[in-house]
């Protein structure tokens, strides 16, 4: 399994990473541990997570994710074989909210203790602030990385325009640029990513670990029709997305790749991310051991050309 850079960074990740908004939430923390073990063993090492996961489940307020990784890493003795991906930027309630110096300050002593540890790998702003210059949010990251707080910055849901404009920013005033980008792309969502954000991540070297890989599990197959909507927290938005002509022709040509291959829908899905230009590392997410041996043989799944140009025609708008 051939590991990859993030950006420049001199961290290098396995193609997969895990989702750990899981993690406390549709995952109890016995499954997650059992899932973190699991992960690590098998060679893979990038874990991402927010501190607002999991405050949209009931009676939940944030950090939960974070605090379970926290027992984790305290309890393996695995902080060293993993890289921790956390994000800061999202509503935490009480004014808790975008990327200022002083609350990119405070919120990372918070997901600091909640995840037990002395350092984040790679901090990522997990929405624009377009209230805070953004010259004032990498100054404060430029700060963390001194302190030995943070080791690499990244970006999520920016736009084209934004994250260029950041970089243009890091380079002329000496600040941390962002090492990388976490946008929405699968085999159902490409266009956004694939039109302005991949030529400019391609061109800056910056490393790109897409979240949805699976699009909400729609992508396994596991949807295909008005009763399995039931079966996730995630289904009435599948439906919204995906249930579509499109949708049905992506599902097909992954069943026909994936019957051919030997494989499963999910290991096609995400080996075809991995086949494309800047795609480093897809976020994928599991809430039980099966999933994830499910799931883990994407990173070394090898389409043939057949597969590639049958599953992009497929998903072609």
């Amino acid at each position: 399994m051939q590991m990859r850079p993030l950006g420049r960074s001199g961290l290098h990740t396995a193609p997969l990473a895990f989702g750990g908004n899981v993690f406390g939430w549709t995952a109890d923390e016995a499954t997650s541990f059992w899932l973190l073990d699991a992960f690590v063993d098998a060679g893979f090492n990038l874990i991402d997570t927010a501190d607002v996961y999991s405050r949209w489940a009931p009676g939940h307020t944030g950090g939960e994710s974070e605090a379970v990784i926290g027992r984790w890493l305290k309890q393996s003795g695995k902080r060293d074989k993993v890289l921790i991906a956390t994000k800061v930027g999202k509503d935490m309630g009480d004014g808790k909210i975008g990327l200022s110096r002083k609350y990119i300050r405070q919120a990372v002593d918070d997901s600091l203790r909640r995840l037990q540890t002395e350092r984040i790998d790679l901090y990522q702003s997990h929405d624009d602030d377009t209230a805070t210059p953004l010259e004032e949010t990498l100054t404060a990251y430029a700060e963390l990385i001194a302190e030995g707080k943070v080791r690499a910055i990244g970006a999520s849901n920016y736009t084209a325009a934004r994250l260029a404009e950041a970089l243009a920013l890091s380079e002329h005033h000496g600040l941390p640029r962002y090492e990388t980008l976490q946008p929405l792309y699968n085999l159902c969502d490409r266009a956004a990513f694939e039109a302005e954000l991949r030529p400019l991540c391609v061109q800056h070297e910056i490393g790109v670990i897409n979240f949805f890989g699976l699009a909400r599990g729609f992508l396994t197959g596991k949807y295909r029709s008005e009763t399995d909507l039931a079966k996730s927290p995630r289904g009435a938005g599948v439906k919204a997305a995906y249930f579509n002509e499109r949708g049905w022709r992506i599902l097909a040509a992954l069943d026909q790749a994936a019957e051919r291959l030997d494989a499963t829908p999910a290991q096609v899905a995400l080996a075809w991310q991995l086949a494309q230009p800047g795609i480093t590392a897809p976020i994928a997410s599991a809430t039980s051991l099966a999933q994830w041996a499910e799931l883990a043989p994407a990173a070394t799944l090898q389409l043939d050309a057949a597969a590639l140009h049958g599953l992009t025609e497929a998903s072609n708008t």
